[in-house]
């Protein structure tokens, strides 16, 4: 997806891809999105990074990873469009980075 991704360090917004990594549940109840980070594979890696492994599949023009340490809740009124799917793999491995960090 593209959404407006808070910056950590800033009160403003970048518009970047992101991976949705919460149930859907989450959305029928709330209307509320997690999401992580996308971000070009060029930056210095930070721990839970995954690659993105099927750039086409993801919708993304450039060699990119998932920075599973930049975890944001957005609005579904936020959603700027879809871009592709993560392959499962990919999934897979941000769920678990993810769930080393809240572990």
């Amino acid at each position: 997806m593209l959404v407006p991704f808070p910056y950590t360090e800033k009160t403003a917004t970048k518009v970047r891809p992101a991976v949705v990594v919460s149930s859907e549940e989450l959305a029928q109840k709330t209307r509320m999105y997690f999401v992580v980070m996308v971000t070009n594979a060029e930056h210095a890696p930070w721990a839970g990074d995954v690659q993105v492994s099927d750039l086409a599949a993801a919708g993304l023009p450039i060699p990119s990873i998932v920075r599973s340490a930049k975890l944001a809740t957005l609005d579904e009124a936020a959603i700027i469009r879809s871009l592709g799917s993560l392959p499962v793999a990919d999934r897979v491995k941000v769920a678990g980075e993810i769930r080393t960090f809240l572990a």
